[in-house]
């Protein structure tokens, strides 16, 4: 088994979560209609964010601009070791978080900090 499995198994515990395959290779993990992050095998998860949420993740060193699309508030992740098992499992965290609260019809103040862990 490998990080994808160990990420794949959490996330599908996690209340409202379903998986389907996604349009450019890889595994999709969606909170009713919505995407929360997708996997590309073992080596990379993409997640999106607001602008401001990626630029926050990116300035803490917690992901990547996305591979593809910088300029957009998604972020990538290399998986690799534990230590991107966490990361990994912490940016899906959030990015259901915000989902939940998208769904609750709650929303996320622009001033709101965001926690990402230490």
């Amino acid at each position: 088994m490998g990080i994808h499995d160990d990420i794949r198994r959490e996330l599908l515990s996690w209340p409202g979560i379903t998986e389907q395959s996604h349009r450019f290779g890889g595994v999709q993990f969606n909170l009713d209609k919505r995407e929360i992050g997708h996997l590309h095998g073992d080596a990379l998860a993409d997640l999106p964010f607001p602008v401001r949420v990626r630029k926050e993740l990116v300035a803490a060193g917690k992901a990547r601009l996305h591979h593809i699309l910088p300029d957009t508030g998604w972020v990538s992740l290399p998986l690799g070791g534990a230590e991107s098992l966490v990361g990994a499992l912490e940016l899906f965290r959030l990015s259901y978080d915000r989902a939940t609260n998208a769904s609750a019809g709650r929303t996320v103040s622009e001033t709101t900090p965001i926690h990402v862990g230490t």
